[in-house]
């Protein structure tokens, strides 16, 4: 569940930020608190792909295509552009169907910290890959200009709190639920 509310978020906030801001392909942004955090819609001057299966996917963002994120995590290979985008949308897809052979594991779905941790991480994960597939690269929206972080976008936030849980799950696992109910065994054994 955590999954769809991630991806349905991202999704959703992007295409906003992006057809709002978006001043007939030219971008723009709008403080949401003065001198310290904007959103900000950045676009290009490459056109939309016409003809192909991504052209109404694009169309919804805006007149133009946007700038995007080639890298991960801190423009981490965004030099590289598409063999980076390829890159991480090969581990993308790799993660998901990870995740997902992970969540269906029995000790899994009696750990909701955990169940939680994959929720979010799934979510931002196909959030991302979306943007990677469609675009050629993430769309990123959010801005602390305040202290120059990164721009970044809905699915980052879930993939960085989802890794937090993770890491607290591993430092507190779940317990094992104690069951007091007598075991086969021992009940025909009396």
């Amino acid at each position: 569940m955590l999954a769809i509310i991630g991806l349905t978020l991202d999704l959703g906030s992007k295409y906003a930020a992006f057809r709002l801001l978006g001043n007939a392909g030219q971008g723009g942004d709008f403080d949401v608190i003065p001198g310290a955090f904007k959103f900000i819609a950045q676009f290009t001057a490459t056109p939309l792909e016409t003809g192909t299966w991504r052209e109404s996917l694009q169309a919804a963002n805006g007149a133009s295509m946007p700038r995007v994120n080639h890298g991960a995590l801190f423009g981490i290979g965004g030099g590289m552009q598409f063999t980076a985008n390829g890159m991480f949308a090969a581990i993308s897809l790799f993660a998901a169907c990870a995740i997902l052979i992970w969540s269906r594991k029995s000790a899994t779905s009696h750990d909701p910290l955990l169940c939680a941790a994959l929720g979010l991480i799934l979510g931002g994960t196909l959030g991302n890959l979306f943007d990677r597939v469609v675009f050629h690269g993430v769309r990123d929206f959010l801005y602390f200009y305040w202290i120059e972080w990164p721009v970044f976008n809905v699915a980052d936030c879930c993939l960085v709190t989802g890794a937090g849980l993770l890491m607290l799950q591993a430092v507190w696992p779940a317990r094992a639920v104690k069951d007091d109910a007598p075991k086969p065994e021992l009940a025909a054994a009396r």
